[in-house]
């Protein structure tokens, strides 16, 4: 299965977005668009980037009742974006209603994965606030096993539960981690974090990086170590 690194465009405007991916000169990175620039420039930014070349993740986490995600799926599916997300947490009958709603008349659809555990949640904070008593690594790979039983490619998870993911339903089924930082650069408020190479080992198939590509001094440089790292598995020498 070919793996990738997907840069997270968290920027709150299309100048400044566009701004970054003209550093990257004629390369085109697999982009993520989260909330922060989707409710800022709409989809249109979606399409705008798009025509540039770019595979898009589009991370807006859905969540709610069935038919409200089924309807805004339908929606989302005339973006032609590459995957796109929601949360587990929603339930089976949730997901798939958005399969549903994300398959176009033609039978084609972006690729839909389900978010696990947000990467900033450790297991204290899942027990005190979500009452959830379970190893994370045991809840991880449950909710992957209920998004391939809805009819999901994958799931959202950190690389260090990747493993248990892809015991529990398949190497074919998706693991994109975010939660990836260089082995000398900073946690942030990340906390099941792992390297890139790392994360190859532990069996991610997409790692999501944000901060140390998007505030890199040279971010195009900081991209082409993060691959090299995560798909060969070398150093940055």
């Amino acid at each position: 299965m070919a793996k990738d690194v997907i840069v997270a465009c968290d920027f709150d405007s299309a100048e400044k977005t566009f701004a970054f991916l003209d550093r990257f000169g004629d390369e085109k990175p697999f982009v993520k668009i989260g909330m922060e620039l989707f409710y800022a420039e709409g989809p249109d930014m979606v399409r705008r980037i798009k025509a540039r070349g770019h595979k898009i993740f589009l991370d807006l986490k859905l969540h709610d009742i069935p038919n409200t995600v089924k309807k805004a799926m339908a929606v989302l599916s005339r973006l032609d974006v590459d995957i796109c997300n929601l949360h587990a947490a929603g339930t089976t009958a949730m997901m798939r209603a958005a399969v549903e709603g994300l398959t176009r008349p033609d039978g084609t659809r972006p690729l839909l994965i389900a978010v696990t555990q947000l990467t900033s949640t450790d297991e204290e904070s899942m027990r005190r606030d979500l009452l959830i008593e379970r190893p994370m690594a045991e809840v991880v790979a449950h909710y992957a096993a209920t998004a391939k039983a809805a009819g999901l490619d994958g799931v959202v998870c950190s690389p260090l539960e990747a493993g248990a993911v892809h015991a529990a339903c398949g190497r074919d089924f998706l693991t994109v981690t975010p939660g990836v930082r260089f082995a000398d650069g900073d946690a942030g408020d990340q906390k099941r974090v792992t390297t890139p190479e790392r994360a190859r080992q532990l069996g991610s198939d997409y790692i999501v990086v944000g901060r140390p590509i998007t505030a890199a001094a040279d971010p195009a440089a900081a991209w082409r170590r993060c691959v090299r790292e995560f798909i060969t598995g070398g150093n940055q020498t």
